[in-house]
Parts: C-alpha cells; sequence; structure tokens
C-alpha cells in the first residue's frame, strides 16, 4: 500500500459500487465487502453491520441495474465488471479487507480478488465463499440464461428462491427477469483460467440441501489457497444464507477476530 494512497483514505469519495452500513466508523480495522447472489442487489447485506464490531466496516457492493442503480445498463460479462469494480473499490483498500459474496457474489469475489492482486499487488486478509461451488468445476447443465420466458420461470421456481407471489406478480417479473438473465448469463459464460492460489484463508460455507454447491464442489476452494481453509455445511437449500444469517455472521466474526487480536 503507498503512503499516497493511505493518506488519501480519508478523503475517499462515495462510490456507486462501495456503500457504507449505517455503523461505518471513520477508522475500522477491516474492511469487509460483500457480494450479492444473482437478481439482487446490496440491500441483502443491509443489516449485517448490527452482528458485527464496529471494528469491522460493512461495505455491501451495488452492482448496477438494480435497487439505487435501477436506471443503469446491466452488466453481462464478468470481465468488464471486475475491471470497473476494481476501480472502485481501490480507494477502500487502505487498510485490511475481506470478501463476503455468495453464489455469483461468491464468483466475483474470486476473480475480483484475483484482479486486485494482479494490478495492485494486494491481498484480502480472508476471503469468504458461500454457496458456489470451486470455479475450477462445471455444472454440466444447458444454460437457463436465454432460456424462453415460461421455461424460465420454471427454472426460478424451481429453485426455491424466489416467493410464488413475486414470480404470479408481473410487473415484479418485468423488473427482475432481465436481472437474473443478466447474471446468470455472466455466470454461465465464465471460462475460467488456472491462476497461483492466494496465500490468505478461505472459509467456506453450503447448504446441507443444496443442489447447486454440494460438498465435493465446496471443497474445491481449498485449491485456491495456501493458507487455511475451513468450510462449514450449515440447514437449507441454496439460499440458507437468508436463513442462517446469524450462524454465517457468527463464523465470519470468529474467522475474523483471530486478525483482530494479532493487530490490536
Amino acid at each position: 500500500m503507498s503512503q499516497t494512497q493511505t493518506n488519501s483514505a480519508k478523503y475517499i469519495k462515495s462510490s456507486p459500487w462501495v456503500l457504507k452500513s449505517k455503523n461505518t466508523n471513520s477508522n475500522p480495522q477491516i474492511r469487509l465487502f460483500c457480494l450479492p447472489f444473482a437478481g439482487k442487489g446490496a440491500s441483502i447485506y443491509h443489516n449485517w453491520y448490527q452482528d458485527l464490531p464496529p471494528e469491522i466496516a460493512v461495505h455491501p457492493i451495488q452492482l448496477p441495474g438494480r435497487e439505487n442503480r435501477l436506471n443503469e445498463p446491466l452488466l453481462t460479462e464478468l470481465p468488464a465488471l471486475i475491471a470497473t469494480l476494481t476501480e472502485a473499490i481501490y480507494p477502500y483498500l487502505d487498510r485490511p479487507f475481506a470478501f463476503f459474496g455468495h453464489s455469483m457474489g461468491a464468483l466475483i469475489s474470486f476473480e475480483l480478488t484475483r484482479q486486485i492482486r494482479r494490478k495492485y499487488g494486494l491481498e484480502p486478509i480472508h476471503l469468504f465463499i458461500s454457496g458456489r461451488l470451486a470455479p475450477q468445476r462445471r455444472r454440466l447443465r444447458p444454460p437457463l440464461h436465454n432460456l424462453p420466458e415460461e421455461a424460465f420461470i420454471d427454472k426460478l421456481r424451481s429453485f426455491n428462491g424466489t416467493p410464488e407471489a413475486v414470480l404470479q406478480n408481473l410487473d415484479l417479473m418485468n423488473l427482475l427477469i432481465p436481472i437474473l438473465r443478466a447474471d446468470l448469463g455472466m455466470c454461465e459464460k465464465y471460462t475460467y483460467q488456472p491462476e497461483a492460489p492466494f496465500n490468505c484463508p478461505i472459509s467456506c460455507f453450503g447448504g446441507l440441501e443444496d443442489r447447486e454447491a454440494e460438498l465435493e464442489d465446496l471443497e474445491g476452494w481449498k485449491e485456491h489457497t495456501s493458507s487455511s481453509f475451513h468450510l462449514r455445511m450449515l440447514p437449507g437449500n441454496h439460499f440458507f444464507l437468508l436463513d442462517t444469517k446469524q450462524l454465517v455472521l457468527s463464523a465470519v466474526m470468529a474467522d475474523l477476530r483471530a486478525h483482530l487480536c494479532l493487530h490490536r
């Protein structure tokens, strides 16, 4: 970290990409960046700060085309997203940082970590992966993002992540379907390229009933760190994160507490 960047951290301009939680103090010990799953925005992490100490600043990442960025064009190619997000997040890397991502957010976190390492020589102190098979593994199934609308909605229903009331609401689905198609397409077009493993620890979370990222798929993440790897399986399906938030945050706090203790 350059001295110029460290000093400029006091004058970080607000970014539409990097949001701040209500309790974000001006001098946190760690920044925790949280990336959403397909079809969702930063609001899924809006209250995480309530269960973490003020030493950890929670920064939900807001992608274009949703919530307060609804009028912006959706991104459909992962390399373009990573390139832009890397630039946006760099001013916030003025102190130790960690990434948390669920499903699509896990893939973004992984490639964002790689790009930050390539471009700036920095790594997070911890990478938290949730509900996503290891990137070197592929789910062998036809693409979903370009299915006809009726078949697309049937697939969404089978994932049990979208309430039936939403699936039956034409206005809501007209907003949601383009976002989901863009996000799913970005994941389905992803091509993994081997690189050296990270030096930081990786903690991985999975749902015991999740058929999108099963135990052996999650275990593949240990290939991406030369440090420690910790896998926790929690109750629930692919969207276990929504029902086990307290368990996930307790684990995140336990893994980050070691760093807080070592650097007091």
